[in-house]
């Protein structure tokens, strides 16, 4: 006999459960992208090219996603360093800071943004002290990459923080007993089992900085060409009843962030074979 399509589990309910996940998948997901493509299939190939291939398009979804990538990138780094620390430390204050990373979830945007705007204009507490250096973030490219830092870390440390809580240290110790320096047990022990959750942490951390709107409107200046982020150049096409500008624009940002999440869902996978090798 062939192997059962379906493995049996010693749970019922397999057709039950698969239908009310397809039936919200759907809902959720694939009903709206479906009506954004065909609102682009309406519009035309060449309608949507023309639409796209402009100067402050361009510069939009170019600010947009390299200043995401960089804030993904960064909270990839401290996200991680942030989650060993709650995971493998014990310190005052320990469990205040912990529920400050999921402060960020249930903040609203456009409160993080005001509250970020205020700390960094050159009035601010930290504004005014970068001032002095010379420095300004609100109002430019800085106060965007600020902003998509900001609603980016929780998804980096609460995606790793579990996995390092249950890496067992006798591992580590063992790799130190057999005469292993710290930074190679870091570098061919840890940061392996880590590798696939991490990667996980940057690529939600990459999609909610991509379509992030509310915190980033308020300390970017929001001026054509220089700190207009696409998501916002989407809303001023909807404010002036031009949808087919819009849902081009969108499907433009559908494509990238596709492309992007398919190379580090390739690395996730390359990483995953990689520790079964080893």
């Amino acid at each position: 006999m062939g192997r059962p399509f379906v493995q049996q589990s010693p749970m019922p309910g397999f057709g039950l459960a698969m239908g009310i996940t397809m039936t919200m998948l759907s809902v959720v997901v694939l009903v709206p992208i479906g009506a954004l493509l065909l609102k682009g299939a309406d519009f035309g190939l060449a309608n949507i090219w023309a639409t796209v291939n402009r100067e402050r398009v361009w510069k939009a979804l170019w600010l947009s996603f390299r200043l995401s990538f960089l804030a993904a990138l960064f909270n990839l780094v401290f996200g991680v360093l942030l989650a060993w620390v709650l995971a493998r430390y014990r310190f005052p204050g320990r469990r205040l800071l912990d529920a400050a990373v999921d402060l960020p979830f249930a903040l609203p945007t456009a409160v993080a943004g005001i509250a970020l705007t205020a700390l960094y204009a050159p009035n601010g507490v930290f504004g005014s002290v970068l001032a002095d250096a010379g420095i300004k973030v609100a109002y430019t490219q800085w106060g965007i990459l600020v902003a998509l830092i900001f609603v980016g870390l929780p998804f980096v440390t609460r995606t790793v923080q579990p996995v390092i809580e249950e890496i067992d240290r006798e591992v580590e110790e063992a790799s130190a007993t057999l005469g292993a320096s710290r930074l190679y047990t870091l570098r061919h022990v840890v940061l392996p089992m880590l590798t696939p959750a991490a990667l996980t942490g940057f690529a939600l951390a990459l999609a909610r900085a991509v379509g992030e709107y509310g915190s980033v409107i308020f300390i970017a200046g929001n001026i054509p060409l220089v700190t207009e982020i696409a998501p916002l150049l989407i809303v001023i096409q909807l404010e002036e009843y031009n949808y087919n500008a819009a849902a081009a624009i969108g499907i433009a940002m559908l494509l990238i962030s596709f492309a992007m999440l398919l190379a580090i869902n390739l690395i996730q996978i390359w990483s995953r074979r990689r520790i079964g090798y080893v």
